[in-house]
């Protein structure tokens, strides 16, 4: 039995406010599909005032919102800018007022559709030209800086490559596929990054910071393969609404992959066994890959994961203010982030002979007094695997360590 309460943080433009009480909070990260790529997330927050204060909070605003993990250390949450903000006058009493400021910010994505861009790419990897990309719009030019600032007072722990960096997360880079080049025509950026993403069959995703980072097609083999899984007791999770999907919707068996600077050469895949039994479900991608033999081996990947359905988790809720929950488990539902590996234990036989494997694709946090919890929507395993290259194994990898019955066909990962 662990007790633990939330005790949370609110930053407006740096600046911890203090002075008023958090009454509910909604945040909504990541993606409600593997098709798709993230959303902007979103946090909408209730802040209780009784002392008629102005908080310091203006569209556009910074926020970061952070919450107390059970070794006392605030774990960020969220991060985005402000969007709309509410004040109202909820209680009146005798001698004072309560007022309820009502905010709603929006996460790190929400910029790339704002921004245009002609879009002028080398041919170059997934990675490379998606950071090029994000570049122009997450780094502040020397124009930009405030007029008044001295190298004195600049932050001194701040490196030359990171200086001015408004939002730039981790980038997968190089990446795994060749991308052509792309000439000038004018496109916003997340449409763009977005189409780049998806033709190195990778992700773009937000970070708890309010950072924009990009995942390639090996990135969740790699991290598996170093962190394995986090395993959790369906026992501890709400009983109501435990749920899994299996759609027709997401089966793939027939894959036409369009590829080239203007994605007119193409190639075509079926898998016949699969249109046998569910009839065709077909799909056009439209990649800008530079290689023809890297289109047909996303082709084939897409049928070898998806030509047959898969369970989806869609729905299971943690309480973490529930003290059955170890201090662990509850730990690492604080710090959840898309692309993390998690083993569901103790599930009913009849959902997924009792144990489900996945990644996390999209979870929301809900909060009111004294209360916190965290749903997720989690996709099978088989729909995110790629095969490693060598030298994406871990560099401590012996013969030894790797099982000796492992056969070669399998050996996609190595835990």
């Amino acid at each position: 039995m662990t007790q633990w309460s939330p005790v949370w943080k609110v930053e407006i433009d740096g600046v911890a406010y203090t002075t008023a009480v958090l009454a509910n909070l909604s945040i909504r990260s990541g993606r409600t599909n593997i098709y798709e790529q993230a959303q902007a997330g979103y946090v909408n927050l209730q802040l209780l005032d009784v002392s008629q204060a102005t908080i310091p909070v203006t569209i556009n605003s910074t926020i970061s919102v952070s919450i107390k993990d059970t070794s006392n250390t605030y774990v960020a949450i969220f991060g985005g800018n402000v969007v709309d903000i509410g004040l109202e006058v909820l209680d009146i009493g005798s001698t004072m007022f309560t007022q309820t400021y009502s905010i709603t910010a929006l996460g790190a994505l929400a910029r790339l559709p704002k921004a245009l861009t002609d879009g002028v790419l080398s041919k170059d990897f997934d990675g490379n030209q998606i950071e090029t990309v994000l570049q122009q719009v997450l780094f502040g030019s020397w124009a930009e800086v405030a007029g008044a600032e001295t190298w004195a007072t600049y932050d001194p722990t701040i490196t030359w490559a990171n200086a001015e960096n408004n939002g730039l997360g981790e980038i997968d880079q190089p990446g795994n596929y060749e991308l052509a080049a792309r000439s000038s025509s004018r496109t916003d950026i997340y449409s763009l990054v977005s189409a780049l993403a998806t033709s190195g069959l990778g992700y773009i995703y937000e970070d708890a910071q309010g950072r924009i980072g990009y995942a390639d097609s090996t990135h969740r083999t790699n991290y598996l393969a170093a962190n394995g899984y986090v395993d959790l007791d369906a026992n501890q999770a709400r009983a109501a609404g435990l749920r899994i999907e299996t759609r027709v919707g997401d089966v793939r068996n027939s894959l036409t992959i369009k590829y080239g600077a203007t994605s007119s050469a193409e190639v075509s895949a079926s898998d016949a066994a699969s249109i046998a039994l569910y009839g065709t479900l077909a799909q056009i991608i439209t990649t800008t890959l530079h290689n023809s033999a890297d289109a047909t081996a996303q082709a084939n990947f897409y049928l070898s994961l998806r030509a047959q359905p898969q369970p989806i988790f869609s729905q299971i809720t943690f309480d973490l203010t529930n003290p059955e929950l170890d201090n662990s488990d509850r730990d690492n539902l604080i710090g959840i982030f898309m692309g993390e590996a998690i083993a569901l234990n103790n599930l009913p036989l009849n959902m997924s002979a009792g144990t489900f494997q996945g990644f996390v694709e999209g979870w929301s946090f809900q909060a009111s007094y004294n209360q916190l919890s965290v749903t997720l929507l989690l996709s099978p395993l088989a729909y995110s695997l790629q095969a490693m290259r060598w030298n994406d194994v871990p560099i401590n990898e012996t013969w030894a360590s790797v099982s000796p019955t492992l056969e070669w066909q399998y050996a996609t990962i190595v835990s």
